[in-house]
């Protein structure tokens, strides 16, 4: 396994001077939490909020916008009340505030990111990819010293070599089969070319495991369905991160502790047979041709939001290591365990089938006594249901 980079910022205690920051996807998610923490913060004065819409952050200055128009760089250049900035409460900031809140962005922090399951996938890609580009061009523009960006560990991909835990600087060895992650690998290649483009502008990239706390992905799915798939022969090791430790490591990286490519996560991992213990979820083991070959068709047919390649980080190890963020004095305040048991509160009462959720119904019906056999000859039913409307 090849040993982790140092942190370079570990060594500082925290910026000189108080901060002006502007958070993305500042109205919900991991962007509202974010952006509540750095209010609190004293190394911080100013907290910008870029979104579609306002959110809930008191003491935040709201800016309303689509995060690829262009004219973000002005925004980000002198930003504050001169702009007509918005107080939590909509009214306009005062003019005898002008001249304390107005001035350049320091830190960019872009979480404006559309992961949803049921997004169309081009414009999905158009908006993640275009947002990402158009921050980093802008930030650049606009003189902001620092971006940080938020992706996933799965950009290193799920494969059965993987070295346990995977090394921050372990290739992106990841393809673009699996839900978003081709729109995460394209932004990890705009982090990485911007400070070539623009000598000036630092970017941090922070990569978290499975990312539980009012998340909706394929790998939060899988443990809504009546039985845990296991593909034969596959030896998956789970490794969760809960929001709040992704926001605190945010955090970190915003106050110039940290810097680089972070991966964020629990201590360790739970193996396959730990989780079903956890969980008291019994598992399904089907052959890889059979669970690789009805995910790939059921995907074909639009009957499932998750493609085939979403299997994968099922299957095989894509654990890491945190090392650099450790270094700097980073711990997680959640475990794998309470990670794990939050999840399964979270996904109480749902039921998803091959990552298609189920209306109480549908879910009735499908997982009733037989459970999961009957969910296998119901997936089966919707495949022969969708060819002959096709034919007809």
């Amino acid at each position: 396994m090849s040993s982790p980079e140092p942190a370079v910022r570990a060594a500082r205690n925290g910026p000189a001077a108080p901060l002006t920051v502007a958070v993305t996807g500042a109205a919900s998610g991991v962007g509202a939490l974010l952006t509540e923490r750095l209010l609190a913060a004293e190394e911080v004065r100013r907290v910008l909020a870029l979104d579609e819409r306002i959110g809930d952050a008191r003491g935040a200055e709201w800016h309303t916008l689509d995060i690829r128009d262009p004219a973000i760089a002005e925004l980000l250049r002198t930003s504050g009340a001169a702009r007509g900035s918005l107080r939590h409460d909509g009214a306009r900031d005062r003019d005898r505030d002008r001249e304390t809140t107005s001035g350049p962005v320091d830190v960019v922090v872009h979480l404006a990111l559309d992961l949803d399951l049921e997004s169309d996938p081009a414009a999905r890609t158009a908006y993640n990819v275009r947002g990402a580009q158009t921050v980093l061009t802008a930030a650049a523009a606009a003189g902001v010293r620092r971006v940080i960006l938020c992706t996933s560990a799965m950009v290193y991909g799920a494969l059965p070599d993987n070295d346990v835990p995977l090394a921050e600087d372990a290739e992106l060895r990841a393809t673009a089969d699996a839900t978003c992650v081709g729109d995460l690998l394209e932004i990890e290649r705009l982090a990485r070319r911007a400070p070539r483009a623009h000598p000036g502008l630092s970017v941090t990239v922070l990569r978290p495991a499975v990312l539980v706390g009012g998340t909706d992905t394929a790998l939060t799915r899988y443990f809504e369905s009546p039985r845990l798939l296991v593909v034969a022969g596959s030896r998956p090791r789970w490794q969760f991160c809960h929001v709040e430790d992704l926001v605190s490591a945010l955090e970190f990286a915003v106050l110039d502790k940290v810097e680089g490519e972070l991966a964020v996560g629990c201590d360790g991992w739970l193996e396959q047979e730990e989780v079903e213990q956890l969980t008291g979820i019994r598992r399904m083991e089907l052959p890889p041709s059979v669970a690789l070959g009805a995910a790939a068709r059921l995907h074909r047919l639009g009957l499932t939001p998750s493609p085939a390649g979403d299997l994968a980080y099922t299957m095989h190890p894509w654990v890491v290591s945190g090392s650099k963020l450790y270094e700097a004095g980073w711990r997680p305040g959640w475990s794998n365990e309470e990670v794990l048991a939050e999840l399964l509160n979270e996904v109480a009462g749902r039921h998803t089938v091959a990552g298609r959720r189920l209306g109480r119904k549908d879910a009735a019906t499908t997982l009733g006594a037989a459970g999961a056999t009957v969910a296998l000859v119901g997936t089966a039913a919707l495949v022969r249901r969708a060819r002959r409307s096709r034919r007809r």
